[in-house]
């Protein structure tokens, strides 16, 4: 499958509101006010912009932060972390690779037994895939991530 990046014309017209602020303008959604932050389900969680596999459940964990949070990303090569010092804070901030779609940021407070990392990563720029649905939907390869 092949991601691209489109235009903002284009992602204004079908993105919501807070989905467009929160990926094209570095913003910042509720906490615990958003779609996955208690989610639950087997899926794969993609850039809402481009289709880009991010982040699996199986690496998904309950944080006490108000956003889903994640011990890694699916692939490494397919988000990119930058220095953000805006607001007066040092923060690492994630971002996806084709999209460039702010995703949120990484801090160095996640479960040690999973890495010691938690990827912090607003609702507002993923869509949610269900296990169920990704062959369907052109995923295939990541159900081997379920086995």
């Amino acid at each position: 499958m092949k991601y691209i990046k489109k235009s903002k014309e284009e992602l204004k017209k079908e993105l919501t509101k807070e989905q467009y602020y929160v990926t094209q303008e570095n913003g910042t959604e509720r906490p615990f006010e958003n779609q996955y932050w208690k989610a639950n389900e087997e899926g794969i969680y993609v850039d809402i912009t481009t289709g880009e596999p991010l982040f699996t459940s199986k690496d998904k964990f309950h944080s006490s932060c108000g956003w889903p949070a994640f011990s890694k990303p699916i692939d490494k090569d397919l988000t990119k972390e930058i220095n953000d010092s805006s607001f007066g804070m040092q923060r690492i901030e994630v971002r996806s690779k084709t999209g460039d779609s702010h995703l949120g940021h990484v801090f160095n407070d996640g479960p040690q037994e999973l890495g010691g990392v938690r990827y912090c990563i607003n609702s507002a720029s993923l869509k949610f895939i269900p296990k169920s649905e990704l062959e369907k939907k052109g995923y295939k390869k990541y159900l081997e991530l379920f086995d």
